[in-house]
């Protein structure tokens, strides 16, 4: 009975497995994207019903701005590579809220959050791009979708990972707190792991050159955001320290120019 288990788990793995565009990484995807979306419209739902929307008409205007150049350019990426099906799962929407710390969060289906306080570290609309072309390069390569996965492993243990997946909404909605982190969790809504982290500033590099923006304002961004910082550590964190941050988006401009036609 166990070795059945074990090549019913092998086969499923094996037509789970998808890739990330333009990195190409093989990821496992157990969840499906309807219900990858719901959990998320529900998270957002209730995220937004107590956040309170910021007044600054300029600076939302900036954020709805770049907001729309980068998904639009993602898009268009999508559909000129043989992915337009990936485009039905986005309904795109830009937010900047009353809230001093400097974040910003897309949840899956393009729901983009920015607070009040990473505004002065983005400068200008290419600081913004720096920012969203991160945040929407987490839905691009369904980072959300990854880590309820593997949560969804570590969770039901191996024997038990087909049975799990056959319901997968109700293993759904017990991860949503889990992998969402909404409540206690307000500052990191996807604790995503570091490898997530270096991904979406790859992708992030990229679509914000093909929406027209010079990829190398993200080392400038991230240089204005380690000021005062000290020496901080990756150490127990899911988010890479800022020195090794800057290191690899340089290593990854190169690539990313190509992209970028003023």
């Amino acid at each position: 009975m166990k070795k059945i288990i074990s090549y019913a788990l092998v086969i499923l793995l094996l037509a789970s497995c998808s890739s990330v565009p333009l990195t190409g990484r093989k990821q496992l995807l157990l969840v499906s994207d309807s219900e990858v979306l719901q959990a998320s419209a529900l998270s957002y739902t209730e995220y937004m019903s107590t956040a309170v929307i910021s007044k600054n008409i300029t600076d939302t205007k900036k954020v709805e701005t770049v907001g729309k150049k980068i998904a639009a350019a993602v898009e268009k990426y999508l559909k000129d590579n043989g992915m337009e099906s990936e485009i039905a799962n986005f309904s795109w929407s830009y937010s900047l809220v009353k809230d001093t710390t400097a974040n910003a969060f897309c949840m899956p289906g393009g729901k983009v959050v920015f607070y009040e306080g990473i505004i002065p570290y983005c400068q200008t609309e290419a600081g913004i791009a720096v920012v969203m072309g991160h945040e929407i390069a987490h839905v691009v390569a369904k980072h959300g979708n990854e880590r309820m996965s593997q949560q969804m492993l570590v969770e039901t243990g191996s024997q038990i990972a087909g049975a799990a997946v056959s319901s997968k909404t109700a293993v759904t909605q017990q991860l949503v707190q889990t992998v969402y982190g909404l409540g206690t969790q307000v500052g990191v809504l996807l604790p995503y792991s570091r490898k997530h982290e270096y991904e979406a500033d790859h992708l992030g590099l990229i679509f914000m050159a093909m929406a027209g923006y010079n990829p190398a304002e993200a080392v400038t961004f991230w240089e204005r955001m380690s000021v005062g910082k000290g020496a901080s550590t990756d150490f127990l964190s899911t988010h890479p320290s800022d020195a090794k941050r800057i290191a690899a988006l340089k290593t990854l401009l190169p690539e990313a120019q190509k992209y970028y036609t003023k």
